[in-house]
């Protein structure tokens, strides 16, 4: 889709099309063509408008990519969904729909693994970002099946997973039917939303791979200092990533005894600031936890993922976020009359055993020996030398900015 005008970021260039910028001396859309065909992507459709023909001429048929490039011309602005509906007779097989002004890297073959692993109607890539708040938010359950989008604005008073939909989409041809012919519509509001209504299957695709728009002055200065640094090759799931691991009670939050009431959830002095530390860094910020509240039938899987979005609504609304959440639903001993009998196991995720972090391992291709945990008890430590981490560091319990000073350490 590259038929936007670019009124926020015509600053930069007024003459040229916004996919035509050069970011690091690569347009934008040659970028993607770029990475596309290093997965195998050989047939591409560019949807121009404003200043298509300079697109057209730049790329011609993509002979010199050794790709295939079309053309469709859209003279009517019909949103982001219209130009779908106009070629439906074209696309007649699952596709990748990009944006583009967005600068991204990442792994196009696990997206198409995980669409079809799932039979999925529609697959949306979701990250969390810095500025959630602002964002177009996605709800899933827990086999990331997408139940419901929460479009932006916010209610101030909204408790939210930081999932945010990034615009990178695979689509099936069946979703062209809910698109009407030669109107304006919307994607996500007119489409997407109302697929689900309808019964389509739609999954969410997470993702810590880097995916950022271009499309103001701020951001463009942004993604040009981001390649320089090479920060797009650091976090592609191509490359072996690193992590910190972190607890989550008297660490993150304040430790309150099994923790189980989302109103007693408060985040320790300093942790924003070292969560943004990581953020920023080449290292992910995966929290891992032993939650026997559900074991001991305090709280529900449902109420235990209240609390973790509250967790992450408070980082997230100053710029913070964890790009994933462990949880131990176990407890090996039983005794208790309230007790849920399933959940009273002994397991390989309880820590100290290290289940959780070979979890981590497999979804996030995470180098375990360059990786770091840090805790405020024995069992963290343990669970970190069982899964051959680097380094595992104690911290007290709730102790004001003992979790930053950690994080400066090892940044």
């Amino acid at each position: 889709m590259a038929g936007g005008k670019g009124t926020r970021v015509s600053e930069i260039s007024v003459d040229i099309p916004k996919p035509l910028i050069k970011v690091e001396g690569i347009p934008v859309l040659e970028r993607q063509i770029l990475l596309a065909k290093k997965y195998g992507i050989r047939e591409i459709i560019i949807c121009i408008g404003y200043l298509g023909q300079k697109i057209k001429d730049y790329f011609g048929d993509g002979s010199d990519w050794d790709i295939m490039i079309s053309y469709h011309q859209e003279d009517v602005p019909l949103g982001s969904a219209g130009a779908l509906g106009n070629l439906r007779n074209q696309l007649n097989e699952d596709f990748l729909l990009f944006y583009g002004d967005i600068i991204m890297e990442f792994n196009i073959q696990r997206m198409i693994d995980y669409h079809k692993r799932e039979n999925s109607d529609s697959t949306l890539l979701v990250h969390p970002n810095d500025h959630p708040f602002d964002s177009d938010l996605i709800e899933t359950n827990h086999e990331n099946h997408i139940t419901s989008f929460l479009l932006k604005p916010h209610n101030d008073a909204l408790i939210y997973k930081n999932l945010v939909n990034a615009g990178v989409y695979i689509l099936s041809p069946k979703m062209l039917s809910l698109i009407p012919e030669n109107q304006k519509s919307d994607l996500v509001s007119d489409i997407l939303i109302r697929s689900i209504e309808e019964g389509f299957h739609l999954f969410a695709y997470n993702t810590p791979e880097y995916i950022k728009d271009m499309g103001t002055p701020i951001r463009f200065t942004q993604v040009c200092e981001d390649i320089s640094q090479k920060k797009l090759t650091f976090m592609s799931l191509d490359s072996p990533q690193k992590a910190i691991f972190m607890d989550r009670d008297g660490v993150i939050n304040e430790e309150v005894d099994l923790l189980h009431d989302i109103n007693k959830i408060e985040l320790i002095d300093g942790v924003v600031e070292a969560i943004k530390l990581i953020n920023k860094s080449n290292f992910m910020a995966i929290v891992i936890t032993n939650q026997p509240v559900i074991a001991r039938n305090l709280c529900s899987l449902e109420e235990l993922d209240d609390i973790h979005k509250k967790l992450e609504t408070l980082l997230g609304n100053q710029g913070a976020f964890i790009n994933a959440i462990y949880f131990c639903p176990h407890h090996p001993d039983g005794g208790f009359p309230e007790e849920r009998k399933e959940y009273k196991i002994k397991c390989e995720c309880r820590k100290p055993a290290p289940g959780m972090f070979f979890s981590a391992s497999n979804e996030w291709n995470i180098k375990l020996d360059e990786s770091y945990m840090i805790g405020d008890h024995q069992r963290d430590i343990n669970a970190g030398k069982n899964a051959g981490l680097k380094e595992s560091f104690l911290i007290e319990t709730n102790s004001k900015n003992a979790l930053l000073d950690q994080v400066k350490s090892i940044i």
